[in-house]
């Protein structure tokens, strides 16, 4: 038996508040507009574009959807301590990326899976994932993967994204000129590990969104 999907819906619930792992701490969640993510094939990738983006490594979802322009946003946490500073800058984690393909309500969550994989191969309470070396996760369309040469590495319009302002955790969208392809990029919780993406879908089994969750909310048995 795989992992259980957590309550993602509550996580884009302004104002949602829980208590961290670390004794005194809470958080409380806002949603933050990402901007349109253009899927010309309607083939999603999710990963570490600092590490994948260009070398053909990371592979869609075999879920797709049609071709398109989709909203994305994001759980942001603000995390507040009884011994801090009220006028220090805040302390931002991204705790989840949401990629809204439909508004209908989703009724039921299952792993997004690339091929290959297949959850029977899972023990209990395991999930695939994808891997974080660089902080960082984004969405983007396959036919995407080519078009941005200058984001790789620690230079180029991705990393002046997240360096203009080291407090804001994203989303920040980056586009090829030559294309107009783009990704819409958001650091990945905590910082590197390995992340799941969840695909939800409504009461008729038509894909409502991918959620990619960075471990910042608890689990339900820890969570206020």
């Amino acid at each position: 038996m795989t992992t259980a999907a957590p309550d993602l819906a509550q996580y884009f619930v302004p104002g949602h508040t829980f208590t961290d792992d670390e004794p005194g701490t809470t958080g409380t969640l806002a949603v933050v507009p990402g901007g349109e993510l253009w899927l010309p094939t309607g083939r999603v990738v999710a990963c570490d574009p600092f590490t994948c983006l260009g070398t053909g490594e990371a592979e869609p979802f075999t879920a797709e959807v049609a071709p398109g322009r989709y909203r994305v946003d994001a759980a942001v946490a603000t995390l507040t301590a009884a011994e801090e500073d009220p006028e220090g800058p805040p302390h931002l984690r991204l705790a989840a990326a949401r990629l809204i393909i439909s508004d209908a309500p989703t009724v039921t969550w299952e792993p997004a899976l690339t091929p290959g994989q297949d959850p029977a191969d899972l023990g209990d309470d395991e999930i695939f994932c994808y891997g974080v070396d660089a902080g960082t996760g984004c969405f983007y369309d396959a036919a995407a993967d080519e078009s941005f040469p200058d984001c790789q590495g620690d230079e180029g319009p991705l990393w002046d994204a997240f360096e203009a302002d080291p407090y804001n955790p994203g989303p920040h969208t980056v586009t090829a000129p030559a294309t107009g392809h783009n990704l819409i990029a958001f650091t990945s919780g905590w910082g590197d590990g390995a992340y799941p993406t969840w695909l939800g879908r409504d009461a008729d089994g038509n894909i409502t969104c991918f959620v990619t969750d960075f471990g910042v909310v608890p689990g339900d048995e820890d969570a206020a």
